[in-house]
């Protein structure tokens, strides 16, 4: 306070008594945060016990992160502290999203040894918002199953609908996996194949075919091939021939044995069962099963009998 009986504080006094520089008080003087209540005969700036309540108000805003012009208007009445702490909380939500998700790119760099070509797409393809991942994954499944009016509408939607968002907290994995996945849809023989299996989806079924029919097989499939698995029968052996009946029903002259082959193939290699897997991973489900030995018992066991 100087000493002239008026209670002011110079800029000086005022930046030593609450511990901060003369340049900063000056700067967010010149702002119109703390403008000073008076001015000293020489030009100075002068401040009153006012004014150090409201530098306190000031700095602790600024601490929290707000800007000055929120600061001025708390200061000014048009807005109170409680509404720009809730906007804040949401702008730091976004970065903290953001900043775990740069976590996850860079971890994901670091375990890869990506290049830095690699790390850029990486890092775009982390970005997507959810509509843009959705996008990616509709027009996929719209170009699978385009003119094929009678593929399985239950299959055609699932693939469709498939949600594909990474969570707020997207782990390395997570990110890996997406970019996998991305990668994979890309590709023109993955491409291709998918396109084929959507294809004998369509020639095996009539108008009529009960929607959701090609799930059941695949049930049916997983259920009988996995119960002769657990007994021991190999698929050369004379009791795989019981099992494949029991699937197949009539299906016995080699021809349809053959077609039914090919289709299995076609829909249960080990590309096809990474795509499952790395929905999963994305999804952040629990780890899905492809039953990749099942559908190779199968396989195997058909292989085996090319003349029946």
């Amino acid at each position: 306070m100087i000493d002239d009986g008026t209670g002011l504080f110079t800029i000086g006094q005022l930046a030593r008594s609450a511990g901060l520089s003369v340049r900063t008080i000056r700067y967010w003087s010149d702002e119109g945060a703390l403008p000073p209540v008076a001015r000293s005969s020489g030009g100075y700036r002068l401040y009153d016990a006012g004014s150090v309540a409201r530098l306190e108000l000031i700095r602790t805003l600024r601490e929290l992160g707000l800007g000055l012009d929120d600061v001025r208007e708390v200061l000014a009445g048009e807005t109170t502290v409680a509404e720009v702490a809730a906007t804040h909380v949401t702008a730091l939500d976004a970065q903290i999203r953001a900043l775990k998700v740069t976590r996850a790119v860079l971890s994901t760099v670091a375990r890869r040894g990506s290049t830095a070509e690699e790390m850029t797409l990486m890092n775009k393809l982390a970005r997507l918002s959810t509509a843009e991942r959705r996008r990616i994954l509709e027009e996929f499944a719209d170009e699978m199953f385009r003119g094929l009016d009678t593929a399985d509408p239950v299959i055609r939607e699932r693939m469709r609908n498939t949600a594909v968002d990474l969570p707020d907290e997207p782990t390395p994995e997570q990110v890996d996996a997406w970019v996998e996945l991305v990668e994979l849809l890309q590709d023109p023989e993955f491409r291709a194949q998918m396109r084929a299996a959507a294809e004998f989806n369509a020639a095996d079924r009539g108008h009529d075919t009960p929607a959701g029919a090609s799930l059941w097989f695949v049930r049916r499939l997983v259920q009988l091939a996995a119960d002769a698995r657990e007994r021991g029968i190999a698929p050369e052996a004379p009791e795989a021939e019981e099992v494949l009946r029991e699937l197949l029903g009539d299906a016995d002259r080699a021809t349809e044995r053959a077609a039914v082959l090919e289709r299995l193939e076609a829909t249960s290699n080990d590309r096809v069962a990474r795509y499952r897997e790395l929905l999963a991973v994305v999804k952040g489900g629990g780890p899905v099963p492809a039953h990749r030995e099942e559908f190779g018992w199968v396989v195997a066991a058909l292989r085996a009998r090319p003349g029946r």
